[in-house]
């Protein structure tokens, strides 16, 4: 076991702090504590056995005790800042105990995560006044996790899919039509459809549309481009398509996400 892994479980009262890029190198793993990470710089997505979560500039990652996971970026990340919760500080009839995804970072969450950035390890009640504050905290995150980002993008195992998922992320700018795929993989349109439904459980449209729409997310954050050329890179027709697809998921325009977020 890693030993940065042994030191977070050292003391299962205790608060646990580390700012570090270590994340990005850990294997699929977890952790006796809950997990609020805020990635600063870039773009990153939380990868658990069945999902990936995507979650840009101004939102931070929920994990919740026991859940394996990693934490992958597609862009340099100067820094993950992340705060381990003792699992008896969330009340025990919370969702935040068993259910983790990305939630916005108020300004006053910010300053607060930002008032950590010299503390490193254990944060005991015997540190009363950063104890207090890590309390304090809490109740923050338990407030925000009333608004979490719709986004969660399937992931599977089967050997059938991976390569026709790959191949939609890659080639999202196109048009992308379940008959054309399943020709291209030698399957049939019903049987491409099938496995769709059976192995991740969402449809073959629907997972191009949050691929879409993730894509665009990632463009909107990290690129200069136009609202207009990122709709047509990311696959959409029209920039009224674009905007109504994405105001359906994300309650905002392709503007006001940017502007909030950059």
């Amino acid at each position: 076991m890693h030993p940065f892994l042994e030191n977070v479980k050292r003391d299962p009262n205790s608060f646990f702090v580390y700012h570090t890029k270590i994340e990005e190198r850990l294997p699929m793993h977890s952790h006796v504590k809950h997990q609020l990470s805020y990635v600063e710089g870039g773009v990153a997505f939380l990868n658990t056995r069945n999902k990936s979560y995507f979650f840009p500039a101004r939102h931070f990652i929920w994990i919740p005790a026991g859940r394996e996971h990693n934490v992958t970026s597609r862009t340099s990340v100067k820094i993950i800042r992340n705060i381990f919760f003792p699992k008896e500080a969330i009340p025990k009839d919370h969702e935040l105990q068993y259910q983790g995804g990305i939630f916005p970072v108020t300004n006053l969450l910010m300053e607060m995560i930002y008032y950590t950035v010299n503390w490193r390890g254990d944060v005991s009640q015997k540190d009363t006044s950063k104890y207090e504050f890590l309390m304090a905290m809490k109740n923050i995150v338990l407030d925000v996790a009333e608004n979490p980002l719709p986004i969660v993008l399937p992931t599977t195992k089967n050997e059938i899919l991976q390569p026709i998922l790959k191949y939609i992320h890659l080639h999202i700018d196109q048009d992308l039509y379940v008959d054309k795929i399943a020709h291209e993989f030698g399957q049939s349109a019903r049987t491409l459809s099938r496995l769709f439904k059976k192995n991740i459980e969402i449809s073959f449209l629907q997972y191009v549309k949050l691929t879409r729409i993730i894509k665009s997310m990632e463009l909107l954050l990290q690129t200069d481009l136009s609202v207009t050329e990122i709709a047509y890179s990311c696959g959409y027709n029209s920039i009224s398509a674009f905007s109504y697809a994405f105001h359906q998921l994300i309650h905002h325009s392709p503007n006001e996400f940017r502007k909030q977020n950059v």
